[in-house]
């Protein structure tokens, strides 16, 4: 009977778990964001006809498919900012717990930053 032998997780192949995973959200936000900054600049550029006055802007958010367009570029905007400037810091050769801590405080200004943005849009275009 051949012997099975196990892999042990150790902190090298957890790091590289984590370095793969921080990578493809990195890789997936910059696709995302190709596509909805091409979908942001036809919506909100190329259509206008002339000048846009402020009340024809906040007439143009408040539709539901033009304020979820936003909404999501938003959130890949901060998704891919947010995951490159972790990638920087953790170039400086931080511990796990600091790099633990460093990826919890990102995700809350990530979201903390979302929320504003999107209760300030909300307000502005209802």
């Amino acid at each position: 009977m051949a012997e099975r032998t196990l892999q042990r997780e150790t902190p090298s192949t957890v790091r590289t778990d984590k370095a793969l995973w921080a990578w493809l959200i990195q890789a997936a936000s910059g696709a995302l964001l190709v596509l909805l900054a091409g979908l942001h600049m036809l919506a909100q550029h190329f259509t206008a006809k002339g000048l846009l006055r402020y009340e024809d802007v906040v007439a143009w958010l408040s539709r539901p498919p033009v304020f979820a367009l936003e909404t999501a570029f938003l959130a890949a905007v901060l998704t891919h900012a947010l995951a490159g400037v972790r990638a920087i810091l953790l170039d400086l050769g931080l511990g796990p717990t600091a790099e633990r801590r460093l990826t919890l405080a990102l995700a809350a200004l990530g979201g903390v930053a979302f929320v504003y943005a999107v209760a300030l849009t909300w307000s502005i275009a209802h």
